[in-house]
C-alpha cells in the first residue's frame, strides 16, 4: 500500500513543521505576549492593592477625625451644660436676692402697718374710754341726779373695761 509507505516519509516532515510552528507560536505567545499580559495583571494587582491600602488609610484617618470631632463635640456639650448650670445658678441667686429684698420691704410695710393698727387701736381704745366715761357721767346724772366727777367716772370705766 503506497499510502502507508508514504506515511513514514511524510511523517518526519510533518513532525518537523509541526514542531517549528509550535516553537514559533511558543516564542511569540510565550515570550512576547504572555509577559506583557502578566505585567498588565501584576500592575493591575499592584494598583488594586495600593488603592485598598489608600482606602484603608483614608478610613483610619476618617475614624481618627471622627473621634476627634466627637471629643470636641462632647467638650462643647459639657461646656454648654456648665454654662447653662451657671446661668441657672445666677438666675436663682438673682431671684432669691429679689425675693429677699421684696420680703424685707414687705416685712417693713407689714411692721409699719401693724404699728399703725396698734396705734389706731390704742387711739380707739382711748376714745372708747373717753366716750364711755362721758356716757357713764351723763347716765348717772340723768338717772340718779347725782353729780359724778370726771375722775370717778373714768376710774369706774377703766375698772369695767380693763377688769
Amino acid at each position: 500500500m503506497p499510502q502507508i509507505e508514504q506515511l513514514a516519509a511524510t511523517w518526519a516532515s510533518q513532525l518537523f513543521w509541526l514542531a517549528l510552528t509550535f516553537g514559533i507560536a511558543f516564542l511569540i505567545v510565550g515570550r512576547g505576549m504572555v509577559p506583557k499580559v502578566q505585567g498588565t495583571i501584576d500592575a493591575r494587582d499592584a494598583s488594586v492593592a495600593s488603592d485598598l491600602a489608600a482606602a484603608e488609610s483614608a478610613r483610619a484617618e476618617a475614624d481618627a477625625q471622627e473621634e476627634r470631632w466627637r471629643g470636641i463635640e462632647n467638650a462643647a456639650r459639657e461646656q454648654a451644660r456648665q454654662t447653662i448650670a451657671a446661668a441657672r445658678a445666677r438666675s436663682q441667686a438673682a431671684s432669691e436676692a429679689t425675693l429677699a429684698t421684696a420680703g424685707e420691704a414687705t416685712a417693713v410695710q407689714v411692721s409699719a402697718a401693724e404699728a399703725r393698727i396698734a396705734s389706731a387701736a390704742q387711739a380707739a381704745m382711748a376714745e372708747i374710754e373717753t366716750v364711755a366715761t362721758d356716757a357713764a357721767r351723763d347716765i348717772v346724772t340723768r338717772l340718779s341726779g347725782a353729780s359724778v366727777t370726771r375722775e370717778e367716772a373714768q376710774a369706774a370705766t377703766k375698772a369695767v373695761l380693763h377688769g
